[in-house]
């Protein structure tokens, strides 16, 4: 799990306002640092299959969120994916 100040840095990097805390980009931000945790327990930890499908499913709930954000507004989409170097 991420630690509260490591979780509130991202979102005041990455909200649009000042009491935002569940728009896309900040959703996406938190999913990618929770993605990169997991992927570094897999180096170690192999046969963690329970954690294995979390990661995946916290994987496709990132890439509908990016769907979402792309379909409504790419500029904002373009920021993001900018700012996490999430494609290439």
């Amino acid at each position: 799990m991420l630690e509260s100040v490591k979780k509130t840095d991202i979102i005041q990097k990455f909200r649009t306002h000042d009491s935002d805390t569940g728009s896309p980009e900040v959703q996406i931000a938190l999913l990618s640092e929770r993605i990169g945790e997991l992927t570094e327990h897999f180096k170690t930890h192999k046969k963690d299959h329970g954690s294995r499908r979390g990661l995946l499913m916290l994987v496709s709930k990132r890439r509908r969120l990016l769907d979402y954000l792309k379909k409504c507004d790419s500029d904002r989409y373009r920021e993001v994916i900018g700012k996490l170097g999430i494609r290439k």
